[in-house]
């Protein structure tokens, strides 16, 4: 048997990968003994303030516009109770369980840096639940990006109080039986506990983390795609220049024509164009590296941002244990997450749209010698013609999501939080975008080896990888079939990162 695998949480250094190893493979997790000894002496600053009946936001008094009112010592504990069950107002579908197990990892992550006054006891028993399988029902909207995402994160704490419903073992469950059927006791919270785990950004966070990780895989099979293209299209390498992106170097243009360059490299199908009429060809081969080079860049601020963001303290208010201060401020504030989630969305929608124009270049039958919608008897066959339809209506749906949630704000809780974030609502959005456009890098895909068939050109190496990876799951278009299972099975095959896998092992990292 293998070593099984955990995720050290020390409340820093946490990496993307980690969280997505969490989220899909159900990884375990283990708070660092540093850390907890950091949780530790904040906690010991809030008891200390207990002890003195000094006046603390979330402590010891309401919450939002109900801030000043006071709470009698003997009813602390029933406030965060409170809390909980007064917050927990989701609607809508759940998240997948990917997004909740994310979202416990990283509320964890947060409380490890021991700014937020909880008991070690607690960060055990969101520990306990999350390796247990126990995933708490979390409805997808309600969340307006600040105070965090309050909604969401009130139903994973709800859970483990043993109230509300949870998944476990494939079936959701009231939250009470699932703790028992997996062993484990709902949690008694503390004082401070209830709006410590209601407070922060883990919802946006979570969805923003798998969603960079797929539009990264997206966006490198978006560029094995639109290198295949180049082949069966006859169309040239001279674009990728080094020479030519030397002079106006932004990375992810760099990244992806070098990227390009050596995937068709060795190939006998690309021309230069100098013994043709063609002179240039369209954009949608010949700026292929400005308009996914400017994705890849964006994809890397929003991975910038989520890097600082899962290892920040994002609860309010936040305890200081070198002065036994309670500071509040807005560390729970979405934007940063927002603005780079819009920014994803938009950076994936035009990956997808200039893969939308390669798959109708492929299937037109004006360029090279591919016959018409690549169907074998063109008429009586019509071959991946409707595949372009599908990516057009894809792409159409991408330009509405891609319209930015961050510009928008509505007023809650009486005015006193008078500017909102809707960083969950650009997350969830980037993600679908995410979605829809590896679906069309797996269109394009499709039709770029059923292009590289027909064309019985000698293929480069990165790109001849490319269409072996798909071969071994998608056959040749012989006659024509329902394609809606190879759309789906290519569109997995990108998300998984099959075919990139196959061509950085013929040559290399591409490097975006």
């Amino acid at each position: 048997m293998g070593e099984t695998l955990v995720v050290k949480l020390a409340g820093s250094g946490l990496t993307l990968e980690e969280v997505e190893r969490v989220a899909r493979r159900a990884e375990r997790v283990e708070v660092d003994p540093k850390a907890r000894r950091a949780v530790e002496r904040s906690r010991a600053a809030v008891e200390k303030i207990l002890a003195s009946r000094q006046i603390a936001y979330g402590i010891n008094t309401g919450v939002g516009d109900l801030k000043n009112v006071k709470i009698p010592p003997a009813k602390l504990l029933q406030l965060q109770v409170n809390l909980v069950r007064s917050h927990a107002a989701g609607v809508g579908d759940p998240f997948p369980t990917e997004v909740v197990r994310a979202m416990i990892a990283l509320r964890l992550n947060a409380f490890a840096k021991g700014y937020s006054g909880v008991t070690p006891g607690l960060l055990d028993a969101l520990g306990a639940m999350l390796n247990a399988g126990v995933h708490p029902f979390v409805p997808s909207q309600g969340s307006v990006g600040s105070s965090g995402d309050l909604a969401p994160l009130a139903h994973i704490a709800l859970a483990l109080i043993g109230e509300g419903e949870a998944e476990f073992q494939g079936e959701i469950v009231a939250a009470a039986a699932a703790l028992k059927a997996a062993g484990l006791k709902p949690y008694t919270l503390r004082e401070k506990e209830g709006i410590s785990l209601l407070n922060g950004t883990q919802a946006m966070a979570a969805l923003g983390v798998l969603a960079v990780l797929d539009a990264e895989r997206v966006l490198r099979a978006a560029a094995a795609a639109g290198a295949m293209a180049l082949e069966c299209l006859d169309s040239s390498e001279h674009p990728f220049d080094p020479r030519l992106h030397a002079v106006r170097p932004h990375p992810g243009a760099v990244a992806v024509a070098a990227g390009v360059l050596r995937m068709v490299k060795g190939s006998g199908m690309i021309k230069g164009h100098a013994d043709c009429d063609k002179v240039q060809d369209p954009y949608s081969s010949r700026a292929l590296a400005q308009v996914l080079g400017a994705s890849a860049d964006a994809v890397r601020h929003a991975r910038a941002v989520l890097e600082t963001e899962i290892n920040s303290a994002t609860d309010n208010p936040l305890v200081f244990a070198d002065t036994g201060e309670v500071i509040s401020g807005a560390n729970f504030h979405g934007q940063p997450v927002a603005l780079a989630m819009d920014y994803l969305a938009i950076g994936a929608a035009e990956a997808a749209s200039i893969m939308e124009r390669t798959v109708a270049r492929l299937l037109a039958g004006e360029e090279g010698s591919l016959p018409r919608f690549l169907a074998r008897d063109p008429g009586l066959n019509s071959g991946y013609m409707i595949a372009q339809y599908t990516a057009a209506a894809l792409v159409s749906e991408n330009k509405v999501l891609a319209h930015p949630a961050s510009v928008d704000s509505i007023p809650t809780s009486a005015g006193q939080e008078d500017h909102n974030s809707m960083g969950t609502i650009a997350a969830r959005k980037a993600r679908l975008v995410v979605e829809n456009s590896a679906r069309v890098v797996g269109a394009a895909l499709l039709c770029a080896a059923e292009g590289m068939d027909r064309h019985g050109g000698r293929p480069g190496k990165g790109t001849a990888a490319a269409r072996a990876a798909l071969r071994r799951k998608v056959k040749p278009l012989t006659a024509d079939r329902p394609i809606y299972r190879d759309l789906e099975t290519a569109a997995q095959l990108v998300k998984a990162g099959t075919v990139v896998i196959a061509v950085e092992k013929a040559v290399g990292p591409l490097g975006f």
